[in-house]
């Protein structure tokens, strides 16, 4: 299957559709994810043209992951959840709803039940308030 440059992160990636922007560096984007499943719900995006980790090169793997636990630690810092959860889809069958690759960073905290993936989205306004915690974390 060939990579589609049209999906909503690849448009997200050349600035052509909004996100709210945590950190960017030459190979990732982190952003909110607009529908999270909890209070403080993190994407990482490989900014490699990639569907899934398979097809992905192991440099920009390796980002993706200096990126990831970079917000993990961040999101831990600024909102202090009980736990925090890292998880990567792919493919359709393994939960993966944008054909791109990207990883989760999910807030946990006891007694928390998390909200459906990709179903609800958020109230922007709240989005943007722990967008701000959290970029202050990354300082």
């Amino acid at each position: 299957m060939s990579y589609d440059p049209n999906n909503i992160f690849g448009k997200i990636l050349r600035n052509e559709a909004p996100a709210i922007r945590l950190y960017e560096d030459d190979q990732t984007l982190a952003i909110m994810d607009i529908m999270p499943q909890s209070a403080g719900h993190c994407l990482i995006l490989t900014k490699e043209p990639a569907e899934t980790i398979f097809e992905m090169t192991p440099e920009g793997v390796a980002a993706c992951m200096r990126t990831t636990q970079r917000v993990a630690h961040a999101v831990r810092k600024a909102l202090s959840p009980e736990g925090v959860f890292i998880g990567q889809f792919n493919g359709a069958a393994a939960g993966q709803t944008v054909p791109h690759v990207h990883f989760h960073v999910i807030p946990r905290r006891q007694g928390e039940d998390l909200k459906m993936h990709a179903r609800e989205m958020g109230d922007q306004a709240e989005l943007e308030r722990i967008a701000e915690q959290i970029k202050q974390a990354l300082e």
